[in-house]
This record gives C-alpha cells, sequence and structure tokens, in this order.
C-alpha cells in the first residue's frame, strides 16, 4: 500500500480551509499542516517536507504568490495555487513564482483533485529533470578529468593515448575507486606510472 500524499493547506479563511481539508481526507490525501499566513506556510514546508502546499493569494503575514517562490525554489514540494482572483497576470505571476497548477474558487472536487495530480506530476518531472542535469554535469567533468589526466600522461611520461586510458582503467580498478578520482590525482601529480 502506498503512502498518502503529504499537503499542506494555506487559506486565511478558515471556513474554506475546513471544506478543503475535508475534501482531501475524504479522498486519502494527509493534510500534514493548516495555516492562514503565506510566512507560516514557508515554515511549514521547511519542516514537514509535504508533497504538495496549496497556497490562497492573498494571505496576512506574505502573500501566496511570495510564499509560492520560496517553496518551488527551494524544491521544498509542489505549488498549487488555489484563489478567487483569475486575472490573466495573477496567473502568470504564479507561474513566474513556481506554482505548476492554478484553480480558482469556487471549484469542484472534481477540479481539485486532477489540479492536485498535475501539480505533483509535474514537480516530480522536475526534479527528475533537474537529477538528470546533474548527472550530465557531473559525467562531463568526470570527462574533463579523464582527458587532461591523460593528456598529461601523454605528453609528460609518454604513454599513448590507449596506454593512459588502460593506466587510469587498471589504477581505477585496482585501488578501487572511480575513474575520474584517479584522474584527479594524476592532474595534481599524486600520482604517476
Amino acid at each position: 500500500m502506498s503512502t498518502p500524499v503529504r499537503v499542506i493547506l494555506a487559506e486565511d479563511e478558515a471556513i474554506i480551509r475546513l471544506d478543503v481539508k475535508e475534501i482531501l481526507e475524504e479522498e486519502g490525501y494527509q493534510v500534514v499542516g493548516e495555516t492562514g499566513r503565506g510566512d507560516q506556510a514557508i515554515e511549514l514546508a521547511r519542516e514537514l517536507r509535504p508533497d504538495l502546499t496549496i497556497l490562497d493569494i492573498k494571505m496576512p503575514g506574505l502573500d501566496g504568490l511570495t510564499a509560492a517562490k520560496t517553496i518551488a525554489s527551494e524544491r521544498l514540494s509542489a505549488v498549487l495555487i488555489l484563489t478567487a482572483f483569475s486575472q490573466h497576470d495573477l496567473v502568470e505571476q504564479a507561474r513566474e513564482a513556481g506554482a505548476l497548477a492554478y484553480l480558482v474558487k469556487p471549484f469542484q472536487k472534481s477540479d481539485l483533485i486532477p489540479a492536485m495530480e498535475m501539480a505533483l506530476g509535474r514537480h516530480e518531472q522536475l526534479l527528475a529533470l533537474e537529477r538528470e542535469n546533474n548527472d550530465l554535469a557531473e559525467r562531463l567533468e568526470a570527462r574533463k578529468a579523464i582527458d587532461r589526466a591523460k593528456g598529461r600522461l601523454m605528453d609528460e611520461h609518454g604513454l599513448s593515448e590507449a596506454q593512459s586510458w588502460r593506466f587510469l582503467q587498471t589504477t581505477a580498478m585496482n585501488t578501487r575507486r572511480k575513474i575520474n578520482d584517479v584522474a584527479a590525482d594524476v592532474i595534481n601529480g599524486a600520482l604517476v606510472p
């Protein structure tokens, strides 16, 4: 059985917050934090690390757009804006702040759940792309280090490119280290053939 999606709900109107919480719990979501303030929403997100934070735009303390920007930039959770305002400029500001879905009140349960699932899915895609990007950047740096190490072995020790590669590969296997760590030792002069 999968764990329920953990949600923080930030809405300054208590009756709406209660209604949304009831809908979410009926649908199997777990409301782990509630607040009527944007600044507290950020604190709760940092502390509780929910899967999703639902934010109203107009709240005391800090507005929902500013809270969304912080929550999204720190990758604390997916963000859904749930508000009575449908002006195009607010929708645009929400998108720029990192909101992954936008729902206008009054809403139906049949609108809320798909919007939440969309935000959660898009958040997971963003995290996966970020991980892939970081992995590619690490691989590129490793490739550069290996090429520099091979060049140094060829220039300073008279090895061919194939011999240089084999030296790096064999040393990495024998010492049970990553080849780019071995390459770094060759580059800084700590390792010679």
